[in-house]
């Protein structure tokens, strides 16, 4: 696997998504993307953007990041963000839109390592549609974490196992060498 088959999936690092459960993880996303980029490697931030009757709002009852602050990156990612290959809006659970299937295509990105916020929904649910494309899925564990707390982020981490393999779990030290130096 080459360097530029792989792409980290940064998933919605947003000011919505950022709770005292979930803030520890931006540190971690942070230093990851830093390494990641310095390495040359493509990146790519999701931002999930609700809007008025959504199936969230109508059916969770869930009205949050509709607008700005809730819905920009945290501004400890920003920086990263502002050179990010892409910067994906998206109104689902994953990436994997029309666009983000889109980008994935023209880019030619086999391997999708994914990180962010929750673990139990929008992480998950990128790895397993990743995994039925015919793409090789990365969940980052120690990079990912839900704002709903440490047991919906074990939820997530316990469910993505069963879809998509024991082995596609995975933590910051597991990354490749040539994807993720250390930085001098």
């Amino acid at each position: 696997m080459s360097a530029r088959s792989a792409v980290l999936v940064v998933v919605d690092a947003q000011n919505g998504f950022i709770q005292p459960p979930s803030a520890p993880v931006v540190p971690v996303i942070a230093g990851l993307v830093e390494r990641w980029q310095a390495a040359g490697g493509d990146v790519v931030f999701t931002r999930y953007l609700n809007y008025p009757d959504s199936p969230f709002e109508r059916m969770i009852r869930w009205t949050q990041c509709q607008t700005s602050p809730q819905i920009d990156i945290v501004p400890e990612l920003q920086p990263y963000a502002d050179r990010a290959t892409a910067i994906l809006d998206k109104k689902i659970y994953t990436m994997f839109s029309e666009e983000g299937d889109a980008l994935v295509k023209a880019h030619g990105w086999t391997d999708i390592y994914i990180c962010g916020i929750s673990t139990e929904s929008c992480v998950l649910k990128t790895a397993v549609d990743a995994f039925e494309r015919d793409l090789t899925p990365w969940v980052i564990e120690d990079a990912s974490a839900s704002d709903a707390g440490q047991v919906a982020h074990d939820a997530g981490i316990l469910v993505t196992r069963q879809f998509i393999g024991v082995d596609q779990i995975i933590r910051v030290a597991d990354v490749p060498s040539h994807l993720l130096p250390e930085l001098v």
